[in-house]
C-alpha cells in the first residue's frame, strides 16, 4: 500500500473510510507514518499509516 498519508500535516480535516461514524476528524500529527487525529465522536486516536488510508475533507 502507498503511504498516502504522508500528505496529511496538522490541521487538516480527514475520515477514517472503515469508521464513518466518528466523524470528521483533525490531524493533530503525523510522524513515522503514525497519525494523530481527533475525531468528534471517538476523541484522540493514533492511526498506522501504513494499514489504513486516511479520506482528506477539503472546504
Amino acid at each position: 500500500m502507498t503511504d498516502l498519508n504522508a500528505i496529511l500535516e496538522p490541521g487538516m480535516r480527514v475520515t477514517h473510510p472503515e469508521q464513518p461514524e466518528w466523524g470528521i476528524g483533525q490531524v493533530q500529527s503525523n510522524i513515522d507514518g503514525r497519525v494523530t487525529v481527533n475525531f468528534p465522536e471517538a476523541g484522540k486516536v493514533v492511526i498506522d499509516g501504513s494499514r489504513v488510508a486516511l479520506v482528506p475533507h477539503f472546504g
